[in-house]
């Protein structure tokens, strides 16, 4: 018989957070009798007796956590190292009953399997190279996890912009060693050296205009835009893209199940149910059709 796990979502602002819906939505499936709930906190230290007790089965870590939660971990995946943020802990207990804690990261994947899909869906069309060029905005913990996941897919030229430009330099120089990152001081059109055919958004919707992003996608008429805030939905950086007919958008909520079906099998080991996931985070979504988590 299986154990009941407690989980939970680690951060601050975090009320409105989905992932209850969506991991809850698994167990059920899979009859696990585990329970996923939000805990806010100011500092990563507040939740240490959670991360300690026997009965803790995992945990999503998000803002403003992510880059401190590694003092908790006996052990940070190459991929997590290599970001420099975490995610995702994952208990593993040992033969002896001692138990360890493992820090990963799963941004990058979701990322990575959404823009995958997108150069595969679009290599056919005579579309210039959509991996040739990506920009991320913003240079906190979730702008290192998009960085590394366009790495990975085969981004060309990667681009970053900050509102602080010593952050996003501090950032470039950590990828140092991996991948090369090109830190521009902002969006105007003659800061970019090309168009990208992919950018990502890391920043809070609440804190950015349509006005920002006026100039970004008027020299190219294709592209993946994705914004990983997704309070509001509808962010400002979306609503521009939207206005390019051959800009294909990704919303915040598609990104945070994308990680999520990774979560779920590294806490389960078991294969997470995708459709179901899916239709319980849009039924909480009054006039959100089916079709806009195409991506997924």
């Amino acid at each position: 018989m299986t154990e009941p796990r407690n989980f939970y979502i680690f951060g601050s602002g975090i009320s409105f957070s989905v992932s209850p819906t969506i991991h809850n939505t698994g167990f059920t499936h899979h009859a696990l009798p585990h329970t996923y709930t939000i805990h806010e906190s100011a500092s990563i230290d507040e939740v240490a007796h959670l991360i300690h007790a026997p009965s803790f089965g995992g945990a999503s870590v998000t803002m403003p956590h992510k880059l401190q939660v590694h003092k908790f971990c006996t052990e940070v995946s190459e991929t997590a190292r290599a970001i420099g943020a975490i995610n995702t802990l994952i208990p593993i207990c040992n033969g002896n009953g001692e138990r360890s804690i493992i820090g990963d990261n799963t941004d990058w994947s979701g990322l990575y399997v959404i823009i995958k899909k997108y150069a595969t869906s679009t290599s056919g069309q005579g579309q210039r190279n959509s991996l040739k060029a990506g920009l991320v905005i913003g240079a906190g913990g979730a702008s290192r996890a998009a960085l590394y996941a366009m790495y990975k897919a085969g981004v060309e030229h990667i681009y970053l912009v900050n509102r602080t430009q010593s952050i996003a330099e501090k950032v470039r120089g950590d990828f140092k060693g991996t991948f090369n990152i090109t830190v521009i001081p902002d969006l105007s059109g003659s800061s970019l050296p090309e168009s990208p055919g992919v950018i990502i958004g890391t920043v809070p919707a609440e804190t950015t205009s349509e006005e920002q992003f006026g100039s970004l996608f008027k020299e190219r008429s294709k592209g993946l835009c994705i914004d990983m805030s997704y309070k509001p939905r509808q962010t400002p950086l979306l609503t521009v893209a939207q206005r390019h007919e051959g800009w294909a958008t990704v919303t915040g909520v598609e990104v945070l199940l994308a990680q999520a079906f990774d979560q779920f099998k590294l806490w389960t080991s078991l294969e997470p149910p995708r459709e179901e996931m899916i239709e319980a985070v849009l039924a909480r979504e009054v006039g959100v059709g089916r079709g806009s988590l195409s991506m997924l």
